[in-house]
């Protein structure tokens, strides 16, 4: 297929993806094909993984799935401000306009913002607040459920009580000080008490009904969701007409789609395919963001236990080697354990540049000259996982040329982070290979580098690094919990808990239609200024 004819396919993708609107059955018949041909037109992206549970904060399918669809129906009473993509967001307000904490550090205030309707019609008061604060927290409420509680325990477990005050006021009161309170919130997703008490709990997920910038239509469960415009939303009606996010977890599967004009959008393009999709007219996204690849070593016992081995490992990698040759500058060398993009990071703390002969020098102090084995599990996809076989197996030569044998081991990504949040890992290996962010959620913290997380970690433990988490934790000053978190990751970066490899740049590709995007320091996004033109 010659250049020329490549660029008249992406140039038809509008009319593709009506047509694939029209074919799938969304809504009712021909509606997403004409209400998507007009004004601000349909998005149809291509995500890498499954799609979450569409019940507010239950997901499932990590930050993907919350910035893709559970962050379009739903917010909190604070939300980031991903307007800008020079620095990492900052927490604003969304459905609370204003906040204040007591002197005792554990009382907040939130003013409500006046004038906001869910999408179905009912309006938004200190009432729903509460409503959903007991469906998540409140085991006697007729619509708490195991699962619901244990979502929301992430972000709102700390809160010890809450009431309104008033119409418009609502308090909430933490166990213990919390001085990024406010960043949690935004994750406490609000849903409509009516469209709840109508369906229950159990059938939410099919008719789920918030007050973000787009409102439910239908889903194929897991695989894929169409939303439209919310007309009524309180920041101003999204350019868009439609929204529809449809699964693809396989990279090939999702060039080939934006190629053909089935999506005009596609969530991590494979990096071999970024130079020829620039030459055929798409648009190729990237920015900085909180992000790490990573493998996430068993402390506990074997050569692992010992952290000069841990270390060697880290020297042992060729990371620049994997972010240009192998993601073609989609991802960054990772040198510590902040990744780039967050408040947190200090360039001086990168640590571990590539040097295999001082990884066989600790290799030998720690009494292993002669190498050992070990295994990891490597999803084969999903939520900022990039080429997480590829990556894996490039660890793999760097670490067998100093002596390191790696077995890799593949399995799902809904299946490895499973058992991941019991506490295991899937097919019994010594390590797990995957992405997370540490800051876009300050809460998340001690569940990755704290001692006795509910989650594998690999046993890491290191009462210096709880301290540090615990005094940021608790102090509302955003510097001084900077100061704390730069201190207790520098002992992560020493401590080697991990083999830090590549800061993701969040790329995606965007047919040349698609108009609008800022692509900010973030996992999420802002679609309410995206449009799709002719």
């Amino acid at each position: 297929m010659t250049h020329h004819r490549r660029s008249l396919r992406l140039a038809a993708l509008p009319a593709a993806a009506a047509l694939l609107l029209t074919a799938s059955g969304c809504g009712p018949s021909g509606t997403a094909a004409s209400d998507g041909a007009a004004k601000g037109g349909t998005l149809v992206i291509g995500a890498t993984g499954k799609l979450p549970n569409t019940d507010t904060v239950i997901g499932g399918a990590g930050f993907e799935g919350k910035r893709l669809v559970s962050f379009q129906i739903y917010e909190g009473l604070t939300r980031y401000d991903l307007s800008g993509g020079d620095a990492p967001p900052e927490i604003t307000g969304a459905l609370a306009t204003s906040w204040k904490v007591a002197e005792d550090r554990r009382t907040w205030t939130f003013e409500l913002r006046d004038g906001v309707e869910f999408q179905d019609g009912t309006p938004f008061d200190a009432a729903a607040v509460v409503f959903n604060l007991d469906r998540y927290l409140n085991k006697k409420s007729a619509y708490w459920t195991e699962a619901l509680g244990a979502a929301a325990g992430e972000y709102a477990g700390g809160i010890k009580s809450y009431r309104a005050l008033g119409g418009d006021r609502v308090e909430l009161v933490t166990a213990e000080p919390n001085g990024h309170f406010p960043e949690d919130l935004a994750h406490v997703l609000i849903a409509s008490p009516d469209a709840i008490r109508k369906t229950g709990t159990k059938d939410f997920a099919r008719k789920p009904v918030g007050t973000g910038p787009f409102s439910f239509v239908s889903q194929r469960e897991g695989q894929r969701v169409e939303l439209k415009a919310n007309k009524a939303y309180w920041r101003g009606a999204p350019k868009l007409q439609r929204l529809v996010v449809t699964a693809l977890p396989d990279a090939a599967a999702r060039t080939a789609a934006l190629r053909s004009g089935d999506v005009n959008w596609i969530e991590y393009p494979n990096p071999d395919d970024i130079a020829s999709l620039r030459a055929d007219g798409a648009t190729i996204a990237t920015n900085s963001y909180d992000h790490l690849w990573y493998w996430i070593l068993d402390t506990t016992k074997g050569p692992w236990k010992d952290a000069r081995v841990r270390r060697a490992a880290n020297y042992a990698i060729n990371r620049d080697a994997i972010a240009k040759n192998l993601l073609h500058g989609t991802a960054d060398p990772a040198h510590q354990a902040a990744p780039r993009a967050t408040f947190a990071y200090d360039k001086a703390g990168d640590t571990y540049g590539y040097d295999p002969e001082k990884a066989r020098r600790l290799l030998a102090e720690a009494g292993h000259a002669e190498g050992f084995s070990t295994s990891v599990t490597v999803p084969t996809g999903g939520s900022g996982n990039l080429l997480p076989v590829p990556i894996a197996e490039a660890v793999q030569r760097d670490l067998a040329a100093v002596g390191i044998r790696a077995e890799i081991r593949t399995t799902d990504w809904t299946t490895l982070i499973s058992a991941e949040a019991k506490g295991k890992v899937a097919l019994g290996s010594q390590a797990i290979a995957q992405s997370t962010t540490l800051f876009q959620s300050e809460a998340l913290l001690p569940l990755f580098i704290g001692t006795g997380s509910p989650f594998w970690t690999g046993g890491y433990s290191n009462r210096k690094v709880d301290a540090l988490l615990a005094t940021a934790s608790a102090s509302p000053d955003r510097e001084r919990r900077r100061a704390d978190y730069r201190e207790a990751l520098s002992l992560v970066t020493e401590d080697a808990p991990w083999l830090f490899v590549v800061n993701d740049r969040n790329p995606r590709a965007l047919a040349p239609q698609v108009k609008g995007l800022v692509q900010p320091q973030s996992w999420f996004l802002d679609l309410t200024g995206v449009s799709v033109g002719s």
